[in-house]
């Protein structure tokens, strides 16, 4: 069942829209502060499509989410109270943020760099790191690099590949999509049963 196929296909028209840049732009700042959604998924299939570009799209991505990022900050340092039935005993994000506040106390900045580099939800770092008053310039510095590691790998990975990894995707997105939903769905019966 082909499935997969019409959104792979549907992803790779909208990455090559005019205005793909400025969503890019804004999903990568919503996802440092508050937004479930990596730029990753955005920012791969747009380097896909435009690979000369894919330096640009990286650098534009770790700009807008280290934005994002001393938005998260502030939203830590000033605004705590709006966002304390999530991270509280309870909340959707309470064990996340115990976690960063362990790592915090542990590693310091070294837990910023982690976590901006690695899937671990970089919002949670970035409304602790306020929350725990850290330093804004070395927030700010580790947010920089462990961002921008993570996003021009994946810029340049995908550019590197280009077209015939493109080609090669469109073939194998159905049998990708079906091994991710089962993964899914086993992951779901192991944590919740």
């Amino acid at each position: 069942m082909r499935l997969f196929l019409p959104f792979y296909q549907r992803v790779m028209q909208w990455s090559r829209h005019r205005h793909a840049p400025w969503y890019l732009g804004v999903l990568s700042f919503a996802d440092s502060s508050f937004f479930p959604i990596p730029p990753d998924v955005m920012l791969a299939p747009m380097c896909l499509a435009r690979p000369p570009r894919a330096l640009f799209l990286a650098l534009l991505t770790t700009l807008t989410s280290v934005a994002g990022g001393v938005f998260g900050y502030l939203i830590g340092a000033f605004a705590f109270d709006i966002i304390a039935p999530w991270v509280s005993d309870g909340g959707h994000y309470a064990e996340a943020f115990e976690q960063a506040r362990l790592w915090f106390e542990q590693w310091g900045l070294w837990a910023v760099l982690l976590a901006g580099f690695s899937p671990i939800p970089y919002k949670i770092f970035t409304v602790s790191a306020g929350f725990l008053s850290m330093s804004l310039l070395p927030f700010v510095l580790a947010s920089i690099i462990g961002r921008g590691s993570r996003f021009f790998l994946v810029a340049i990975l995908m550019a590197w590949g280009g077209p015939a990894m493109e080609e090669r995707l469109r073939h194998w997105v159905d049998g990708l999509g079906w091994l991710t939903v089962v993964l899914i769905v086993v992951l779901v019966v192991i944590l919740y049963l």
